[in-house]
């Protein structure tokens, strides 16, 4: 099984040192987006050579290419605790190794992962780290109900939000595997992420968001001088 051609070295250092890190009979959580393929990938290539291990996937894309790699798959209701996740993300906060995720789609299932894991492992390329989020290019997903989500939008909007309604190739909206659109967000004046993440917790239409706020145990970072780790200080 070979790497993916014309895949970014810097990713793929990233990745198969994040699937390194698996072990014989691990419940391990599979993430989604570019990075994260690249990572079940290279589980992929372990399990050719005798690994094993089970596999809780964030999204159907995932799933899919899990199955097509022979790798073993289960569910939340199977497996409650996950020792390992390895996921990508949109932004890094340096300092706080606090995530923005969801720019594929799949940030609902992600957190629910998340949030069931022991230690969440991040990987991405240098050009993810940021010195805070969501004051970049780089929009905020929010998941929201179909069902009147104009007026969760206008919610967003009394929040400070810029959004703008995710949308397929043929201009129809996206649509979750959960069944929700998405609204991508950018913020003029952004609030601590720890007070945005609140006021959208709070909002009523919102399904979930791409804040990832005291999740990760450490993000390994591929870059032009390598692969460097950072772990969260305690």
């Amino acid at each position: 099984m070979s790497k993916p051609a014309g895949s970014d070295p810097r990713k793929q250092a990233a990745a198969e040192a994040a699937s390194a890190l698996i072990q014989d009979g691990m419940i391990v959580g599979l993430g989604s987006g570019s990075t994260a393929t690249l990572a079940v990938q290279a589980l992929g290539r372990r399990v050719s050579q005798g690994l094993r291990f089970t596999g809780i996937p964030t999204s159907e894309s995932t799933a899919h290419l899990a199955r097509s790699l022979s790798i073993p798959l289960s569910d939340l209701q199977q497996h409650s605790r996950i020792a390992v996740t390895i996921d990508g993300a949109d932004e890094v906060e340096a300092g706080s190794l606090d995530l923005i995720k969801g720019l594929g789609g799949a940030l609902l299932r992600e957190k629910l992962v998340a949030a069931a894991t022991d230690r969440l492992i991040i990987v991405v390329d240098e050009s993810k780290l940021v010195t805070r989020l969501a004051s970049d290019r780089r929009p905020l997903p929010v998941e929201v109900v179909v069902f009147g989500w104009h007026t969760t939008a206008d919610r967003l909007k009394a929040l400070g939000a810029d959004w703008t309604l995710r949308t397929q190739d043929d201009g129809r909206p996206f649509v979750t595997d959960g069944g929700n659109f998405i609204l991508d967000c950018r913020f003029e004046t952004v609030p601590p992420a720890i007070d945005l993440q609140r006021r959208l917790d709070e909002t009523i239409g919102v399904v979930e968001h791409g804040l990832f706020l005291g999740m990760t145990s450490q993000v390994i970072i591929g870059g032009t001088d390598g692969v460097r780790v950072l772990r969260r200080e305690n």
